[in-house]
């Protein structure tokens, strides 16, 4: 009996060790099979070491950084692999700093298993390989906000399992490849950001899984397919900002698994057919914006009964009446855009009372009525009433508890702001702008009191003294073109978050304030334009953070500061009509974001370049040092590194869209320029256009450099009143944008070149008070100048003037005058390469005139008869 007791606890024992041993050994086991392969190890190894990884001082996530040759790359940030096989089948790497371009023979590509690819938000540049389509098993391919560009590649059609690509936000260009509409599994489409054109891809019809296609923001164009109900299963359609024109097939509507439809920004047109819309409709977000339609609204609108987010602005109704009872039957919505919808209606407010989830209005444009008693019970958050004819302010706000950004400028509300409105709890935005405030009522203070105020824009009304006090918690004030006197207030030097600060067109006086200073790190735009400040521009004053100053058109004087060396996101610097002197700022040169510099009218003076530094703009555009006393002689080669003027490039300026006042404020540079003979301003986007330079008023001498021609962007072109001589280099010509052409008022000779009359954008010209000869050149563009344009210049002839151009003997002089410039003309094409060869050819030189002046001479020529 013992015997048999003890031999069962000795048998259940060893079962016992064996099942935990056993148990053990399938751990150890587990754990070698959940080991990355060595093969895919290396591959990823050397997929690191393919890129540099460098952020630019933005914080970023830089996993390859995390990663160890001697661990498992399996537990490495980003990496995921099959437990059971080793191989890696994800790599997510998003926003991991990674430069460089995406190699054709990547070791990327022999991770032949991944099912998940994410390298979006790098900046892997170039054109996208073919070798993308060896990683057959994937399911997820994000390549978004990368710098690719060129064709899409066809091969991405071998992808057969692919449910979700992501290209967005890069170069693409052209049209997608047919081979895409093998993908039969895809669900999700992502293409928005880049240059892609063609009409819509009828090949996509054919993917039946589809729920979201964004295209947003390319180049397409023709009209949507009519058989859209293919897409069955589709969710999303975004297809905002690009070219497509026609009537919107009704079948896209009638889709009952969409939910959202965003076509705004294009060239629709015709009036507007919702088909046979039932109540089963999904669609929640419709955005129709900014189209051709014309025609009224249709009451069919009305079914969307889903809708929460509605905008038609821009719908052109041909100044019709509008029925806007038909949007009270979508209960639902919360976004209602309907500004500017060209109707002659005049809409009481109150008809959208029924709309109680109603948080978002925007009804500008539009002639509205408010009664003084108006209970209006939707809980408003946003509110938009600019240009409605709006005379007094609107009393309902009074109980709008939540309402936190207001716009009713450009109304016609006079008298003073209430009080109550800065007791609103939420409020942060405020624009008021464009009306005909005199005051604020209550204490000089009753606005700091608000609390939360982020924006105020007062700009274009009738205040004067007292200035507001503002909360600290303001970062944008705009108070241009009112009545303010005095100095500016020292209290804002207080706003530790203010970004913006507008003041132009008041009636400042005084200085600069020094104490400026304390905003060194925050403001980035600073405008005090058009007032009456005198004094030095304060080095302390300037701000590291600036983007845009401009403090034309006051009485400062002294030298510009040398600390704005410091600012190097500067775009914008406009010190025109001031008394600043000093030599021209080379210093400027160092700030690799200026776009626009306008010296005009102060008192600069001596030469505008160093012998020893060259002076490269690379993104200037707007260049105006006019009416100075400049002087010296522009090098051949001046505008050899003005690269914005020499090639497009696509700039963006920071304009903010119509409700960003949350993101950048609403302010827009501007600045006057002359061109085609007269005073133009230019405001907000214009700046994208015009590519300008102003020399005139100055003392400059010598022959017109050669390297404007390589400006072919230049649209104005302002080089009068200066003593420039020589003849007028045909290679002119090359400016084939050029639509403003000054060069009188110096004592150029010679003929006018006949290839200007290639020019056929060159709508202006001017070549009076010169020591000009010979026939005018015919084309249309010389043939309809005013006879002023050719003034004093003795030796002119031909239309528009009346003096005709001899018989035969001036023929052939003008023929001889001809081969003369084809002559000049070669020599001006090859001046680039004779800087080029610069250093090697002076050195030759010498050799050759040594060798030609001294007793070798003879047996030099014959050495150089042998080789030709």
């Amino acid at each position: 009996m013992f015997h048999s007791c003890s031999e069962r606890k000795i048998r259940i024992l060893s079962l016992y060790l064996i099942l935990s041993l056993s148990s053990s050994i399938l751990v150890l086991a587990s754990r070698v099979r959940h080991l990355c392969r060595p093969d895919q190890k290396d591959a990823l190894w050397e997929f690191k070491r393919e890129f540099y990884v460098h952020s630019n001082g933005i914080a970023a996530d830089k996993k390859t950084e995390m990663w160890k040759n001697k661990t498992d790359c399996c537990s490495w940030d980003g990496v995921s692999c099959n437990p059971k096989t080793g191989q890696v089948v994800e790599l997510l790497l998003r926003d991991s700093s990674l430069n460089g371009p995406l190699r054709s023979n990547s070791s990327l590509f022999r991770l032949q298993h991944l099912r998940s690819l994410d390298l979006s938000a790098n900046n892997i540049s170039g054109i996208l390989p073919d070798s993308i389509g060896n990683l057959k098993y994937l399911r997820v391919l994000s390549l978004g906000d990368c710098n690719f560009f060129g064709n899409i590649t066809s091969s991405l059609g071998n992808l057969s399992y692919l449910t979700n690509l992501d290209l967005s936000t890069n170069g693409f260009t052209g049209e997608l490849p047919d081979s895409m509409g093998n993908l039969n599994q895809l669900s999700e489409l992502h293409l928005k950001s880049n240059k892609l054109s063609g009409n819509f891809p009828s090949m996509l019809l054919n993917l039946s899984e589809l729920t979201l296609i964004d295209f947003g923001f390319n180049q397409f164009e023709g009209m949507l397919p009519s058989n859209m109900s293919r897409f069955s299963n589709l969710v999303s359609f975004l297809m905002v900002g690009n070219s497509f024109s026609g009537s919107i097939p009704s079948s896209l509507f009638m889709l009952p698994s969409l939910g959202v439809l965003t076509l705004g920004r294009n060239e629709f047109s015709g009036p507007l057919d919702f088909g046979n819309i039932t109540t089963q409709s999904s669609l929640g977000i419709l955005s129709l914006l900014e189209n051709n339609f014309n025609g009224p609204i249709p009451r069919s609108i009305s079914k969307l009964v889903g809708l929460f987010y509605l905008d038609l602005s821009l719908w052109n109704t041909g100044r019709g009446v509008v029925d806007f009872s038909i949007f009270l039957h979508l209960k639902s919505l919360y976004f209602l855009d309907l500004s500017y919808l060209n109707t002659r209606s005049m809409v009481d407010i109150s008809i959208f009372s029924p709309l109680m989830s109603l948080g978002y209005l925007d009804l500008s444009g539009i002639n509205l009525k408010i009664s003084s008693t108006l209970h209006f019970p939707p809980p408003l958050e946003i509110l938009v009433l600019s240009s409605c004819n709006i005379a007094e302010f609107p009393k309902f706000l009074r109980k709008k508890a939540i309402l936190y950004y207001l716009d009713i400028s450009a109304n016609q509300i006079k008298g003073q702001v209430p009080e109550w409105l800065w007791r609103l709890p939420e409020l942060q935005y405020v624009n008021i702008s464009q009306n005909s405030f005199h005051g604020f009522e209550g204490s000089v203070d009753v606005i700091q009191r608000s609390g939360k105020l982020i924006l105020l824009d007062i700009s274009s009304n009738n205040f004067q003294d007292p200035f507001p006090l503002l909360p600290n918690s303001t970062k944008f004030f705009l108070g241009s073109d009112n009545r303010y006197s005095g100095e500016i207030p020292r209290t804002i030097c207080k706003l530790v978050s203010l970004d913006t600060l507008v003041l132009s067109n008041n009636n400042f006086n005084g200085s600069i304030p020094r104490c400026f200073e304390n905003l060194n790190t925050t403001l980035s735009v600073l405008h005090l334009r058009d007032n009456s400040l005198s004094g030095t521009f304060p080095k302390e004053s300037i701000s590291d953070n600036l983007r845009s100053l401009d403090v034309g058109g006051n009485w400062l004087s002294g030298k510009l500061p040398e600390s704005l060396i410091n600012c190097t996101r500067l775009e914008f610097l406009n010190v025109e009509d001031n008394r600043i002197n000093g030599t021209f700022p080379l210093w400027l040169r160092l700030l690799p974001n200026l776009q626009i510099l306008v010296l005009r009218s102060n008192e600069f003076h001596g030469p505008i370049f160093s012998p020893t530094e060259s002076l490269n703009f690379p993104k200037l555009r707007i260049f105006d040092i006019s009416e100075n006393r400049f002087t010296g002689v522009l090098p051949i080669d001046y505008f050899t590194g003005w690269s914005a003027m020499s090639s497009f490039v696509d700039v963006v300026e920071h304009i903010p869209d119509r409700y960003a006042g949350r993101d950048s404020g609403n302010y827009h540079n501007s600045v006057t320029m002359t061109a085609k003979g007269l005073k133009m301003e230019l405001v907000g986007s214009g700046y994208t256009i015009y590519k300008t330079i102003d020399v005139s008023g100055n003392r400059f001498e010598g022959e017109i450099p050669e390297s404007i021609a390589l400006l072919k962007e230049l649209i104005v072109l302002n080089m009068s009143n200066n003593v420039f001589k020589g003849r007028i280099p045909s290679s002119l010509s090359n400016l084939t944008n050029l639509q403003s052409l000054d060069l009188s008022r110096n004592r150029l000779s010679g003929e006018i070149p006949s290839e200007l009359g290639k020019l056929t954008f060159l709508a202006w010209m001017n070549f009076s008070y010169n020591k000009l000869e010979g026939p005018i050149p015919q084309g249309t563009q010389f043939q309809s100048q005013d006879t002023s344009s050719f003034a004093e210049n003795p030796g002119l002839c031909g239309v528009p003037l009346q003096e005709t151009c001899g018989g035969k003997e001036e023929a052939t002089n003008q023929e001889e005058d001809e081969d003369e410039e084809k002559e000049d003309k070669d020599q001006v094409f090859s001046w680039i390469a004779a800087v080029i060869g610069y250093v090697p050819g002076l050195v030759c030189g010498f050799t050759i005139a040594h060798i030609l002046t001294s007793y070798k001479r003879d047996w030099f020529l014959k050495l150089f008869r042998s080789f030709c």
